[in-house]
């Protein structure tokens, strides 16, 4: 009787080798919460780490973030101490400030270690981009803290604060700091657009050409945006927020500009 030997069968043509380093390091659900547990646990580390540092030099911090407040107030020739009624508010407001200073100078570790959670499902050629992922996410979130500090918080309390010239002002350490971090928090957090869509375009979800295509809306989006952030009615304060934001859509738009020219690449080089 006859028999038949069959051919194994073949490999995929052109199968790229990155595909089987994936598949060989694939892992599973607990293997992932484990993962996650400790990129957090370093991140609450390094937090608490420069929360200690920023909390030896709070004097030094204080005086630098109070100064929006009091150069309005010295220019309008008040008094530029804050006021406090429970005895425990200074300390609490020395440790809120410094667990949030300690968070911004903290970022770049933190956004580290979130690309170490992440880089396992990604290829080797896309883990090129850790290093300008991390410096480009934390520059920007630093960014917008400074520049909520020196644009946009100076002129809003100096419209504030002028505004009321006929009051005696006695400003509460925790609300002004609750209005400065809020403030602070939220540009750092908005200068993040260009991440943003940097990360959506490389995952094919957006295109340079909606970007361009919707240039519009997004003008009216930023412009109510920045109303959000400044916490006056001041056009010029609106004003100098609300460009910021408009040249951070112009800069997104570039960066998947970018990452659409590199997607083109390598399918004109297959069809070459």
């Amino acid at each position: 009787m006859a028999t038949t030997i069959q051919n194994p069968p073949t490999k995929r043509p052109n199968r790229d080798p990155e595909d089987d380093d994936l598949n060989a390091r694939q892992m599973s659900f607990l293997e992932h919460l484990e993962e996650l547990r400790q990129r957090l646990l370093h991140s609450v580390v390094a937090i608490l780490v420069a929360s200690g540092i920023c909390f030896y030099f709070r004097d030094a911090i204080y005086s630098y973030l109070a100064r929006p407040l009091t150069d309005a107030q010295r220019a309008l020739h008040l008094p530029t101490q804050l006021a406090y009624f429970n005895p425990v508010d200074p300390f609490n407001l020395y440790v809120k400030m410094s667990i949030i200073a300690g968070l911004f100078l903290a970022s770049p570790y933190v956004l580290w270690q979130l690309w170490l959670f992440i880089s396992p499902g990604l290829y080797r050629h896309e883990k090129r981009y850790i290093w300008p992922f991390v410096l480009l996410t934390s520059g920007l979130f630093i960014a917008g803290g400074i520049f909520a500090y020196e644009l946009a918080l100076p002129k809003a309390l100096f419209f504030l604060v002028g505004f009321a010239h006929q009051f005696t002002p006695v400003v509460e350490i925790n609300e002004y700091w609750n209005l400065a971090f809020s403030i602070m928090l939220a540009v750092g957090l908005v200068f993040e657009l260009p991440v943003a869509v940097l990360i959506l375009s490389v995952f094919g979800i957006v295109t340079p050409k909606f970007l361009l295509r919707n240039v519009r809306y997004a003008i009216l989006l930023t412009a109510v945006a920045a109303a959000a952030i400044v916490p006056s009615n001041d056009m010029a304060s609106i004003f100098v927020v609300w460009i910021p934001l408009v040249g951070l859509y112009v800069l997104s738009i570039g960066l998947s500009w970018l990452v659409y020219l590199r997607k083109r690449k390598p399918k004109h080089e297959e069809e070459a």
